[in-house]
This record gives structure tokens, sequence and C-alpha cells, in this order.
């Protein structure tokens, strides 16, 4: 893997995971080519880097040459995980709600490798739960607005997570952009 290359992953990461590098959202997730990647070399790098703050990578392979990318906050998701109400929609889902995060997070993987697409993982997108629940009961339609997500709860909320989650993208491709690493940009 190239010093490029490396750096074209760091600025994947900035673009679509920045939320969550920053603190600001337990997980984000993004889907790379492993052609134009060595997703496993990249990330070993990042966890070697980000694991002392807290920072987590899960990869899933998929069809056509893609992997799915998970990238998260082990402490934030943990928290996010132990809400009742987030752990009781999870059981509805086919989860443990006796399982902790790690084998949440075995059985979402396993969920994403299957052919159709488990939409709880907005839970661990750190989604509204509103959001995720509206969005499963009403097929995706009939949502109050769309942004980053699609909000069926509190759009002015919605709307001022969509406007920090924007500067924090902003902000993190911007140090990338003048030669910063992301471990020395990262919280």
């Amino acid at each position: 893997m190239s010093v490029n290359e490396n750096r074209r992953f760091e600025m994947a990461l900035a673009y679509h995971a920045a939320p969550t590098l920053m603190g600001e959202k337990c997980g984000s997730l993004l889907s790379l080519s492993e052609e134009e990647f060595d997703i496993a070399g990249n990330a070993e790098l990042f966890l070697g880097q980000m694991r002392s703050r807290g920072l987590r990578m899960r990869i899933i392979p998929k069809k056509c040459g893609r992997s799915l990318v998970y990238v998260y906050s082990q402490e934030l998701l943990e928290k996010r995980l132990q809400c009742k109400a987030v752990r009781r929609f999870l059981a509805g889902c086919g989860y443990s709600v006796t399982d902790g995060t790690e084998e949440l997070l075995d059985r979402l993987c396993e969920r994403l490798r299957a052919d159709s697409f488990p939409h709880e993982i907005g839970i661990f997108l750190d989604y509204p739960l509103e959001d995720v629940e509206g969005f499963i009961r009403n097929c995706g339609q009939g949502c109050k607005f769309c942004g980053m997500w699609k909000v069926y709860g509190d759009v002015e909320s919605a709307k001022r997570k969509f406007e920090r989650f924007r500067c924090c993208r902003a902000e993190l491709c911007g140090q990338l952009e003048k030669g910063k690493r992301l471990c020395a940009c990262v919280a």
C-alpha cells in the first residue's frame, strides 16, 4: 500500500465518517472498492493509530468487489446500545437483548452480508430511534424531511444534527487537505 493510497483512504474516512471520528456520532458506514484500496492494510493502520482513542472498525466484504467499512466509537456505541428502547427495538429485529456490543455487531455484520438490507442499521449509525422505526414502518416513504437520513420525528433536531455533521466533515477534510494526517485531527 502506498502513502498516496493511505491518504486517499484517510480522505474517504474523513468525508464519510467525520462525525464519528470527531465524537459526534456513534458510527458511520462507507462502501469502498477493494480494487482501489487495500482495505485490510489501511484498516490495520487506522486501528493502530486510533484504538487508544476508542475508535474501531469492522470490514464487511460484499459482492461486486466492494466492502462495507463500519467505523465506530466503542464508548458512544455502547452507550447507544444500553438504551432500553433501543434494546427492545433490536430484540424485535432478531437480536439477543443479553448480547454485548461486539455480539450485536457480529449479528449486524451477518445481516449485512445477506441479500436484504437490515434497516435497523440506523441504530448503529446513531439515527434517532423514531426515524429508524418510521423508515421501516413506512417503507422509506412519507418522511417529514430528508437529509443524511429520512426524518419521521423531530425535524428541527435532525436539521441541527445535519449541520453539526456537515461542519465536522468540512473541518476534518479541510485539515487533511492542508496536509495533516487523520490521527492528528481526531479527538
